[in-house]
């Protein structure tokens, strides 16, 4: 079976989905686009699938009986709209982060699908199939011991003018949120956040870098570093420490350097490089579910802690360094 799925939103993300479904993975192919910007889903068209249908709004797009499964990558705000619609419509979702942009959306989303009955929405979080997170979770399992605390970080070489404070919590450190969550199999219970002295390359609305500091429900502090104009490159950092021993995150494969009298190896900076085999492995990890007409991998579940922890986070950033409690809902069987 070939399952047509339909983009909706087709800037650098969705684009590169649409590559990567008709180009390099197997099982899918793209047969409708849509985005705010007609000229950019023609774009598209033109550049990955010459035989997709365009659709003036997503929402025709998705009630499209030529199309068996939805990518949703347009602007985070209209997430939510679109990924009812996908739910209500019966079919497979992929839905790029966030979820939804606030905690109500996101609940909103989990009780249309538990009302539905079955999986049908899987969230962006590409992490988790992330090779060197992969093989970092192994180990937490089953060499460290306990997980007592966890060192991390995420740099960025710079950020757009328009970025500000609470967008390091939304659109950076989110996936940190998902993936420590994941990798020790717990919940977060509360959230600090702390500045040092603001970088120099920063701006009055943005406070960079800063530390958030989670507490877990088994008792796992963790500690994440957010610096967005690092200046020296795209740097992904994880460090558990357990009972017994260390586990580090592995840095991407690169070639080690002795040149000019020094010793070196370069550092990505584009986050697309990081993280380019996760998107394949996750991506058809989708078309694999979406075969069965169901989903895999992150759910709306995991999409909507993931932001009542943002909007923890962002609360901690205003409190001047106040713990605030995290409080989760029973999580549906659904999602067990």
């Amino acid at each position: 079976m070939t399952v047509r799925i339909g983009v909706i939103g087709t800037g650098a993300i969705g684009r590169d989905h649409a590559r990567r479904i008709n180009q390099v993975l197997g099982g899918a192919k793209i047969v409708a686009l849509s985005d705010v910007n007609r000229a950019s889903a023609e774009a598209a068209r033109k550049d990955f699938a010459p035989d997709a249908m365009i659709f003036e709004t997503g929402e025709a797009l998705i009630d499209s009986p030529g199309v068996d499964a939805v990518l949703v990558t347009s602007w985070g705000a209209t997430h939510e709209q679109y990924v009812l619609a996908v739910i209500a419509a019966g079919k497979p979702c992929f839905c790029e982060k966030p979820l939804a942009t606030t905690a109500e959306g996101g609940k909103r989303i989990v009780d249309a699908e538990v009302a539905h009955g079955k999986r049908l929405v899987q969230v962006g979080f590409m992490r988790r199939y992330d090779a060197g997170y992969i093989a970092l979770k192994q180990a937490v399992d089953s060499k460290i011991g306990a997980p007592i605390m966890v060192h991390a970080a995420h740099r960025n070489p710079a950020v757009p003018e328009q970025y500000v404070t609470p967008m390091a919590i939304h659109d950076t450190m989110i996936h940190e949120i998902d993936v420590l969550r994941w990798l020790l199999d717990d919940d977060y219970v509360s959230a600090r956040v702390l500045f040092p002295r603001s970088s120099t390359r920063s701006h009055a609305r943005l406070r960079d870098p800063q530390i958030v500091i989670l507490e877990t429900a088994k008792g796992t502090i963790i500690d994440v570093e957010i610096f967005v104009n690092c200046h020296y490159g795209y740097d992904i950092q994880c460090q558990v420490v357990g009972e017994d021993g260390i586990a580090n995150l592995p840095d991407p494969m690169a070639i080690s350097l002795r040149l000019d009298a020094k010793k070196q190896s370069e550092i990505l900076t584009d986050w697309k490089d990081r993280f380019l085999a996760s998107y394949d492995v996750e991506l058809q990890d989708f078309i694999n579910a979406a075969a069965k007409g169901t989903a895999s991998g992150p759910s709306s579940w995991d999409g909507y802690v993931a932001a009542i922890t943002s909007d923890a986070c962002v609360a901690a950033q205003e409190s001047e360094g106040a713990a605030i409690s995290i409080n989760l809902p029973d999580r549906p069987s659904l999602y067990n």
